[in-house]
């Protein structure tokens, strides 16, 4: 059998293999031939010129249409301006130097290929110097093969073009004999894939896109089922670790607590309660996706198995995002326990518990009596932010650990909180309200139980969500502070949202110091797409725009500001205010965006929309509509008609289906790697496999996987797969999957 572990050197020689491991960490055979073309062209078929956009690293196939080139005016020498053409629209190539050697390659009527990054010049679109490579065809006789052959294009850099990488695939394809097969014979017999080596020889030179097409789909199961097959030892392993069971006990906290409940629970909420008191009630750890629509209350599922951990003698932590959404939860959940969670206290009930409040900021005589709680176990219910995670909280005996928003979290501080435990693994619980890329892909992959929430409690009111073309049409703007001033007439509030904090010591967009940096957090600015790439200016910032809407089209009213460079008291207070109805608008930053909750806030103005990510956009607008009157969101923003951010805020003002947006959100973003720290649209470990395309081959690959590893744990029997497990899934990688 042939390796797909040779080094590249020892086949493609030294200076090919210095460069495929420069541009992409290519190092081996087996590294080369899963660098898949992204596309195919024949050569008959011309790019679409018209489509290519400044600063894209592009490889084009053209036709030469004119030569000319002429004397530079600002140094010596000559320029060789070469005009290629789709048979529409035509791209400028420019050469500064061995110009007549240029001159006599690119001949009138020549097609080739052409790779460089796209900038534009004196209103004319180009590549300056490219590399290129001319494709002819002398014999007559050879002509309509010629016409018909496909051509890889590879995803290349400068220095490694497509040519080059076609070339090196070229001889080690030469060189190969057959390989080991991950897949077992008798699952490609049942699904009617290609074995390995045919599968490679047929993504690199397809004779057809048919052929291409078969390749693709046999490459994606090595994916879906490698993955698939760590899943599955994975929840094998998980189910055997011990957890200490903690089930409901009748005449408990938890049973007072509902008889207290002033409101009735939707269906979806007691069938999710139900759901997570028997996992529980297990002596494996639960680890459970609560996901369900901004508003649809699925903090009072937590809160209700909190108390049954607690009534079974154990303690919960709440992590949450940021120091606002910690006392927002604080102020909520003691407010939902009322006396029972007052425990030791005047106003507390027989059976009680403490709830504490651990964060960043905290004086010190506050943060000493939450600690001191939390080691005891007075507190039953503890609640913070990163704070929670340093290695001064202990726990008397931690039994659950509620994770809210978990995007906004890495996952080594995820797995910080739950080593906390003594002994055995706490249950975990995950709540989000808009899935991101990982989270929907580690559900699909199976890694997670899911419960879903798609009710919402009664009283919830509709928001209607519209966008504000602010450049083309600045009457709308102005008519959106209109309606923040009626709003407010009528006796309610409202929020201004901005992308950046500002002041002299802004460090850029976002709002870092709101919680703890993670890879996981989706920014402002983490959607600025290729076509809108151009001279921009800073984003809007809360201290440059309060005072401006305070002097101008809000005058009079009154405004508090709120963002995560404030003191932890005066975040309180001005949270404080603004829910106890003292100021009218808050502008804010996206501290706002999680878990505040002011039923009396109607209204809210997104500046900069377009610098915002969909699941973002969606869980701020979830601020608003939270009592009976109806929410409005106005997204501002100057991006035109017709570009990929434009056409993303008008598909968040159409729906206000969070599961929508998710997918909407993946399709923009592509699933995060699922097998490493690396997020949504950077290097990724799957390279054929993608979410919403390839759901139903996901879900096959997880039937065999998990017949598989039933059958043989190890997978002594399948040593091609093991092996293929191996080589994709590193020391780090196989720790990150432990800790999710």
């Amino acid at each position: 059998m042939a390796s797909l572990d040779e080094p590249l050197r020892g086949v493609v020689g030294g200076k090919a293999a210095a460069r495929a491991e420069k541009a992409f960490g290519l190092r081996t055979t087996g590294d080369l031939l899963r660098h898949y073309p992204r596309r195919y062209v024949r050569r008959g078929e011309l790019t679409d010129l018209a489509s290519l956009r400044d600063g894209e690293d592009v490889t084009v196939f053209a036709q030469v249409a004119k030569v000319t080139s002429r004397r530079m005016k600002a140094r010596r020498g000559r320029l060789l301006e070469v005009t290629v053409t789709d048979g529409s629209a035509r791209l400028a190539l420019t050469f500064f130097n061995k110009v007549e050697y240029w001159e006599r390659q690119l001949s009138p009527g020549r097609h080739g290929m052409f790779a460089g990054r796209v900038s534009t010049f004196a209103g004319k679109r180009q590549l300056a110097h490219p590399e290129f490579k001319l494709l002819g065809a002398d014999d007559a006789d050879k002509a309509a093969e010629y016409a018909a052959e496909l051509i890889p294009v590879y995803p290349a850099t400068r220095d490694f073009s497509s040519w080059d990488i076609e070339k090196c695939v070229r001889v080690v394809l030469d060189t190969l004999g057959e390989v080991d097969d991950p897949l077992p014979e008798d699952l490609r017999e049942r699904h009617g894939l290609d074995g390995l080596t045919t599968a490679l020889l047929g993504v690199h030179r397809p004779t057809d896109l048919a052929e291409a097409d078969r390749a693709r789909t046999r490459l994606k199961w090595d994916e879906a089922l490698v993955l698939q097959a760590v899943l599955a030892q994975r929840r094998r392993a998980a189910a055997a670790l011990p957890a200490t069971a903690r089930p409901a006990r009748a005449g408990g906290l938890l049973d007072a607590f509902d008889a207290r409940l002033p409101f009735s629970l939707t269906g979806g909420q007691r069938d999710a309660g139900g759901i997570i008191a028997a996992d529980l009630a297990r002596t494996h750890p639960m680890h459970r996706l609560l996901q369900g629509e901004v508003g649809s209350g699925k903090t009072v599922i937590a809160v209700r198995a909190m108390l049954q951990v607690i009534d079974a003698g154990g303690q919960a932590a709440l992590l949450a995002p940021t120091e606002v959404l910690a006392q927002q939860h604080y102020r909520s959940i003691t407010e939902l326990l009322g006396p029972f969670g007052q425990a030791g206290r005047l106003d507390g009930a027989d059976q009680a518990t403490r709830v504490a409040l651990l964060t960043g900021s905290q004086g010190a005589a506050a943060r000493r009596e939450a600690l001191l709680d939390a080691a005891s176990g007075a507190a039953g219910i503890v609640i913070g932010t990163h704070a929670l995670l340093t290695e001064h909280v202990q726990f008397a005996d931690l039994g659950m650990v509620v994770i809210d928003e978990q995007h906004r979290f890495g996952v080594e501080q995820r797995d910080a909180l739950r080593e906390k435990a003594r002994g055995t693994r706490p249950h975990v619980l995950v709540m989000t309200a808009t899935p991101i890329p990982r989270t929907v892909a580690m559900t699909v992959y199976g890694d997670l139980d899911t419960s879903t929430l798609t009710e919402l409690p009664a009283g919830r009111s509709p928001i209607a969500t519209h966008v504000v073309p602010a450049a083309e049409k600045p009457r709308f703007l102005a008519r959106a502070w209109e309606r923040i001033r009626e709003e407010v007439a009528a006796g309610r509030q409202a929020y201004v949202v901005c992308p950046r904090i500002g002041g002299e010591d802004d460090g850029g967009p976002g709002d870092a110091t709101d919680g703890p940096a993670t890879a996981d957090t989706d920014g402002p600015e983490s959607f600025l797409d290729e076509e809108d790439v151009g001279p921009r200016r800073p984003p809007l910032a809360v201290l440059d725009l309060a005072p401006a809407l305070a002097e101008g089209p809000l005058a009079g009213l009154r405004l508090r500001v709120l963002h995560g460079r404030l003191p932890a008291e005066e975040k309180d207070a001005a949270m404080r205010a603004f829910a106890d109805g003292l100021a009218d608008v808050l502008v804010a930053t996206t501290v706002v965006e999680v878990g505040v909750d002011v039923p009396n806030a109607t209204a809210m103005v997104v500046m900069d929309a377009d610098r915002f990510g969909v699941s973002q956009l969606h869980q701020l607008r979830g601020r608003v509509g939270r009592g009976s009157e109806p929410g409005l969101c106005l997204l501002v923003t100057e991006t035109p008609e017709g570009t990929k951010a434009r056409d993303r805020l008008d598909a968040v003002a159409a729906t206000l289906d969070g599961f929508r947006l998710a997918r909407l959100d993946l399709e923009q973003r592509r699933e995060g790697d699922v097998l490493g720290a690396a997020q949504a649209g950077r290097k990724r470990s799957l390279k054929l496999l993608t979410l919403l395309s390839d759901e139903a081959l996901i879900g096959q690959a997880r039937e065999e996987a998990a017949a598989l590893v039933d059958a043989d744990p190890e997978l002594a029997s399948q040593p091609a797969l093991a092996a293929a497990i191996g080589s994709l899934l590193d020391e780090e990688q196989a720790e990150f999957l432990e800790k999710t």
